[in-house]
């Protein structure tokens, strides 16, 4: 069973295509690609050793488009644990053939199927007991947990050597296979939701069959552990943890999903409130319950359980800034966050910047000037246990969505909010990129101050120019000139010289990340509205701040770390 999402790596624009559609059926896998030599891709890399013995040892599941060779040569130095290695395939580069390499006891086959059937070939499975008998007992599929992998290897050989298998319990993937299946057999494959222990002549895999409900957020890890030791039952066979909407942000919930390995899905109230209520309705209310408190339940389904089918996870919202434009200026944690949301939230220029990390998603557009609309949406699909993603340019912080958010939780309150989990992933501000692209005008104390009056009136904008010249910061001007706003830049130059000299340096930068960025030095004294619009951000430098004539013609900008 594959729970990691794999990495596939490619080393050739030509790959691109076969990677994507090996992709539409691994979700949540990444595309890194070399640099250099390919476009597209979610992760650029340049050096492919690396890259691959990283993921390797962080136990990704890996497939290569490449030669098969140059993926063993490349990690043979960490081959060591067949137990704990992850999956790793080579795919052809015309897809013609999907190649398992290592990893057979963590599903390496059942992957090479998947990606085999969509690219219409078959997968060079080369496993004794999984060609003769259809089926790869070391690696069961999702909803089932093998106890004692250690016998299976002798187990395997002697079916091979002709004996015969007695099947205890009930299992499809078993009796659907071409295993030698005798009510006398030799040897005893058990499947069960009982705690026992295994022999060396009888397989025991746990069904995931197990559905705990919790009612009470002061409920321990110990406790729940202590009622399934009583109850005689393996906690390899719990499939979920259910409990109600109102206690998702608990962190006992997440905790005690954690321990088991398994998701927390959660009821709405309105629906369910008992223990016993939430533990039946997760296993199909054909269940039968085992455990029933007035805190805690346990049922047991008849067969095994697929949790992200039953109630709702727990909303998340994340509020993400991608940069000013430039893909590489959008950090790997904002990368991670659009793969994995479910919806994207955003000004739709701002949901275009994304690219390709869109596919596949539900887009929410709407106007840039719509933040608490549009806040108030991310929060409610988040309560629905949504994974949203709130798309701004820069960093969501600086002028943007996040304070948009908390404002209207601030202000409106609902009670399926209290479920959703909230995260602020930052990026790179517009000053910032200007101020790298330029040199250094932020080096020494600096303020950010938007000229639109829209949401605060020009008499405080005045105040806190006049405060921030006076106190001789470097200024970061955003929203500078709009259609309708043209004279607050000519008024705010006139509050500046009251402070600053005229050749002062401003550094204006447009479109920056975006195609025809352009990054200029002015004098304050030429700062007028027509050199600006909303997608310039400005630099007024302080009184210390300085330009440099380099040989080659460039200018670079700098405010000293000392104050002379």
């Amino acid at each position: 069973m594959i729970k990691v999402a794999p990495a596939v790596i490619i080393l050739g624009q030509n790959s691109v295509v076969i990677a994507r559609k090996m992709m539409s059926v691994l979700p949540g896998a990444t595309l890194y690609g070399l640099a250099g030599r390919t476009s597209g891709v979610d992760v650029s890399f340049t050096n492919f050793g690396e890259t691959l013995r990283e993921l390797f040892a962080a136990g990704t599941p890996l497939i290569g488009i490449c030669a098969a060779g140059i993926l063993i040569r490349t990690l043979a130095p960490l081959i060591s644990d067949k137990r704990q290695e992850p999956p790793v395939l080579a795919v052809a580069e015309d897809g013609s053939a999907v190649v398992p390499l290592l990893g057979g006891l963590s599903g390496v086959n059942d992957l090479a199927r998947r990606i085999a059937e969509v690219l219409d070939v078959q997968p060079a499975i080369t496993t004794t007991g999984d060609i003769r008998f259809r089926t790869a007992l070391l690696s069961p599929p999702p909803g089932y947990y093998l106890a004692n992998p250690d016998d299976a290897k002798t187990f395997i050989s002697d079916l091979l050597a002709g004996a015969q298998v007695k099947l205890e319990g009930t299992a499809p993937w078993l009796t659907n296979s071409q295993l030698p299946m005798d009510a006398n057999g030799d040897v005893t494959i058990r499947v069960t939701e009982s705690l026992i222990s295994p022999t060396a002549n009888c397989l025991v895999y746990h069904p995931k069959t197990i559905a705990i409900a919790i009612t009470n957020p002061s409920v321990t890890l110990t406790s729940v552990q202590q009622l399934l030791t009583d109850a005689e039952l393996a906690p390899a066979s719990v499939a979920g943890i259910f409990a109600p909407l109102s206690i998702a942000a608990s962190s006992v919930i997440q905790s005690v999903a954690d321990a088991f390995g398994v998701t927390a899905r959660f009821f709405n109230e309105t629906q369910l409130k008992s223990a016993q209520a939430i533990a039946l309705a997760a296993t199909g209310l054909s269940g039968k319950l085992i455990v029933n408190t007035s805190e805690i339940a346990i049922a047991i389904a008849p067969d095994p359980i697929d949790p992200n089918t039953i109630g709702q996870s727990r909303g998340r919202l994340a509020i993400i800034g991608t940069g000013p434009g430039a893909s590489q200026w959008m950090s790997p944690e904002v990368k991670e966050i659009l793969k994995s949301a479910t919806d994207l939230v955003g000004y739709k220029t701002y949901l275009d910047l994304v690219g390709s990390l869109t596919e596949g998603k539900q887009r929410h557009e709407s106007d840039n000037r719509e933040e608490i609309a549009r806040a108030t949406m991310a929060l409610d699909l988040a309560a629905t246990g949504k994974y949203v993603a709130v798309v701004s340019s820069g960093d969501p912080g600086i002028y943007a969505m996040a304070a948009a958010v908390f404002e209207v939780l601030d202000r409106y309150a609902k009670p399926e909010w209290d479920s959703v989990e909230i995260h602020v992933a930052p990026g790179i501000s517009a000053m910032q990129a200007a101020a790298a692209a330029i040199g250094a005008p932020l080096g020494h104390d600096f303020c950010t101050i938007s000229l639109s009056d829209i949401l605060k009136p020009w008499s405080i904008i005045e105040q806190r120019i006049a405060a921030a010249a006076q106190a001789d910061f470097a200024i970061a001007f955003y929203n500078p000139v709009s259609k309708e706003r043209t004279w607050q830049l000519a008024a705010t130059k006139d509050i500046l010289l009251r402070y600053r000299t005229p050749e002062t340096p401003v550094v204006l930068g447009r479109n920056l990340g975006r195609p025809g960025q352009t990054v200029k030095v002015i004098s304050l004294e030429e700062l007028t509205p027509d050199v600006a619009d909303m997608r310039t951000v400005i630099i007024v430098g302080s009184s210390q701040t300085r330009m440099i004539k380099r040989n080659d013609g460039s200018i670079s900008v700098y405010t000293p770390r000392r104050y002379s």
